[in-house]
């Protein structure tokens, strides 16, 4: 029992240090020996532990978008705007994690095919969620065009996300709840 609680607090030492230094000095100079150096462990009681420098940095993600969500149980109730308020918060209260999110999501995932699947696993979870929490607001919408508007929900709030890692002014929150309005209203336009 002692040694699973030591390795307990390992683990959440280096999640601690791994959540230090990125918003001290961002993703590339958070490096491997910088948080075993920061948690005061060895290299080898990280690997015990971890995988990766990315599987930390995922971590670190992760649970900061489990404290913005709105149905942490998974019990299908939330709605469409919990969701997009969860992840304008994920953005707005945690926007050094987020940009590094953004730049996992466009660099890292390109050239890593484990990070690859990941993110795509996570989207995938995502457009389930936000279909489903759309479907439960206008139950007359199919799999089909619920799907759609999500994943056309989805790319903007990404998009958007992208800008707002570029430019800090630029108002994420107000495009991000707009872009929602839409998804919602009755007859999408299509482009002719």
């Amino acid at each position: 029992m002692a040694r699973y609680q030591v390795g307990i607090r390992t683990e959440a030492r280096i999640l601690e240090a791994a959540r230090e230094l990125l918003g001290e000095f961002g993703l590339d100079a958070t490096t491997l020996k910088a948080i075993c150096d920061r948690a005061e462990v060895r290299v080898g009681s990280f690997y015990n532990l971890f995988d990766s420098k990315e599987t930390v940095v995922l971590r670190v993600v992760a649970e900061a978008i489990a404290a913005v969500d709105p149905d942490p149980a998974h019990l299908g109730t939330e709605t469409l705007n919990d969701l997009v308020e969860a992840y304008i918060a994920f953005f707005t209260n945690e926007s050094i994690v987020a940009r590094i999110y953004v730049q996992i999501a466009v660099s890292g995932a390109l050239n890593n095919g484990e990070l690859h699947h990941r993110i795509e696993r996570h989207h995938e979870q995502r457009v389930d969620r936000f279909r489903a929490a759309l479907q439960r607001g206008n139950p007359a919408l199919s799999v089909e065009n619920a799907t759609e508007r999500t994943e056309i929900l989805l790319a903007t709030l990404n998009g958007l996300a992208f800008r707002a890692a570029l430019n800090a002014d630029f108002d994420f929150a107000r495009h991000a709840r707009a872009t929602a309005i839409e998804a919602r209203s009755p007859a999408v336009r299509r482009p002719t």
